[in-house]
């Protein structure tokens, strides 16, 4: 019953001609019929009447006025919506799956969340899928990093906020001489006593290793969260390039285990991210630089650019019994999710864009770390759900590297059984 209200609700609503409701970045061109649900063909008529009530927004807690502002000023923009007043609540990007999934009606209308949980809203209903001219609109305004962590498929469900969440490099330039090769990297920082400091045992940038040669590690969640299946790759030819890799970066004496450029001593160069961009200044002064992860030359003489896990936060709406305020929320999540606000958000606390008009802003570019970022993330895929047991793992995987009980002077069989009981292990937390 919920799917069929849903698909007439959407049928009603998308094909409607969309028009945006406030900002030059938000006009959307009317409807010419090339909705991508096929179930929401029918005759098309502009909702004018979009009703009365209280639409509730779920966002982090740093950002909860600026969001209440923001909705404000869209609905004080045209008297059609002045039937609606607006409530926003401090609900975390990453409880925002396990409080709409616990009670999906009672649930906030429109709610921020992290791009690893889009999958679980998707199966459980929780989320409206956004089609035709709004799909187009967020296509056309986003990077594809952002626009792939908001589609499950083919389809988007949710209007992305941010491309903000993931690593980099941050280097001395009087060390670093070329930021774009790992080994000459690691070279730079043994002749000048420097320290490079990658956190390879944590399992958030360890793939960057195992990612670029082509391997894969991904989970299949069903509609309760739990891992139904295992997508992996590691014992293979690709897994041990990005494993001897890594040992190979270990042994090194300039290498240091972390990614807290705070608890980093003597650093020429470390893999961080956005939210330790004022502590980079500050330790590496004049000489701060930022740039994207270096690539590396495998031990089978091929060219590898270090990929990893990207992070983005998302705007979704959940599905509504009245067409006319499931047609205001998406409006009103156009808005908060365009250009204008987008770069408003960004000045007001750092939150890294994900349009490609706010990127450009001046003062978004003119961020060296955002910058450096966004070029990291076209090379990285958005972290999905992965069960607690995959990162302790990892660590231990790494740990035992650190520790040289895993080494280069194993033969190519013996490593290929480390990544085969990794792989294994990872697998089994499925069943």
């Amino acid at each position: 019953m919920k799917k069929k209200i849903l698909c007439t609700l959407l049928a009603a609503t998308m094909a409607a001609s969309l028009m945006a409701g406030c900002g030059n970045d938000n006009k959307t061109p009317s409807n010419s019929g090339n909705d991508n649900n096929n179930e929401s063909n029918g005759s098309q008529q502009e909702i004018t009447d979009y009703g009365e009530g209280n639409i509730t927004i779920w966002v982090a807690d740093n950002v909860t006025e600026f969001t209440k502002t923001k909705a404000e000023e869209f609905l004080g923009s045209d008297p059609a919506y002045s039937g609606y007043t607006v409530t926003v609540e401090a609900v975390g990007e990453g409880d925002a799956a396990k409080n709409v999934l616990t009670d999906v009606e009672g649930a906030a209308d429109i709610f921020g969340f992290a791009q690893d949980q889009i999958a679980r809203l998707v199966s459980a209903g929780a989320l409206q899928p956004v089609t035709g001219d709004y799909a187009a609109w967020v296509e056309a305004q986003n990077d594809a990093g952002a626009m792939g962590a908001a589609k499950v498929g083919d389809m988007a469900y949710a209007f992305p906020l941010t491309s903000d969440n993931g690593y980099f490099l941050y280097y001395d330039k009087s060390v670093v001489t070329d930021p774009t090769s790992l080994e000459k990297i690691v070279e730079d920082c043994e002749a000048a006593g420097k320290n490079f400091y990658m956190e390879v045992n944590s399992g958030w940038y360890q793939p960057a290793f195992f990612f670029a040669t082509g391997c894969e590690l991904t989970y299949d969640t069903d509609n309760d969260g739990n891992f139904t299946a295992c997508n992996t790759d590691y014992a293979s030819d690709k897994g041990l390039v990005a494993l001897k890799e890594i040992i190979e970066m270990c042994s090194s004496k300039s290498f240091q285990n972390g990614s807290s450029i705070d608890n980093g001593t003597n650093i020429g160069a470390i893999i961080d991210g956005t939210w330790d961009s004022g502590v980079a200044k500050s330790t590496f002064g004049e000489n701060y630089a930022c740039a994207k992860l270096p690539s590396f030359e495998g031990s089978d003489g091929q060219k590898y650019q270090m990929s990893g896990f990207g992070g983005f936060k998302l705007l979704g709406i959940k599905p509504q019994t009245e067409a006319g305020k499931l047609q205001l929320c998406m409006k009103l999540a156009q808005y908060l999710s365009g250009t204008e606000v987008q770069v408003a958000r960004y000045q007001e606390v750092g939150w890294g864009p994900s349009n490609l008009e706010a990127q450009a802003d001046s003062a978004v570019a003119a961020d060296e770390a955002l910058s450096a970022l966004a070029e990291q993330l076209l090379n990285t895929i958005p972290q999905g759900n992965y069960p607690d047991e995959y990162w302790q793992l990892a660590t231990s995987l790494a740990d035992d590297i650190i520790a040289g009980t895993i080494n280069g002077s194993m033969s190519d069989d013996e490593l290929m059984e480390v990544l085969k009981n990794f792989q294994d292990t990872c697998i089994s937390y499925a069943k």
